[in-house]
């Protein structure tokens, strides 16, 4: 089966070593996404549901880059270092996923790569 990555241009892909997403037939994966800005830095600092917002925004781009669309969004994570926030970026997944619903996860970690960073976001998509 081919392989395609798609990426989304974070200054952190060759440092890891990671794709944004990855297709491999009809499924599609997308990795832990921060809230980066197109021209660098912390989208929203200190604002949760704006960051959520930007990191939704990511996945989307990485989905439909990989030939899929929101509907095709199967499972989401969503990763908060205070998970006293859930509410902020739970409005945010809501406004995008509200009717697709895919299933979703929400977690407390202990720490991001930029402790600026209040979430990340993944997804996987199943193309039809």
């Amino acid at each position: 089966m081919r392989r395609v990555l798609v990426s989304s241009g974070s200054y952190l892909e060759p440092v890891i070593g990671f794709s944004r997403a990855v297709r491999v037939g009809n499924h599609i994966v997308v990795g832990g996404t921060a809230p980066i800005r197109a021209e660098g830095g912390t989208a929203a600092p200190g604002d949760a549901y704006g960051q959520t917002v930007r990191c939704l925004e990511i996945v989307r781009k990485a989905i439909e880059n990989a030939g899929g669309r929101l509907e095709h969004v199967t499972r989401t994570r969503i990763l908060l270092t205070d998970i006293a926030l859930w509410q902020d970026a739970a409005r945010a997944h809501a406004e995008l996923f509200g009717t697709i619903r895919p299933v979703t996860t929400v977690m407390q970690v202990s720490a991001f790569v930029d402790p600026d960073w209040l979430v990340e976001i993944e997804a996987e998509a199943i193309v039809d």
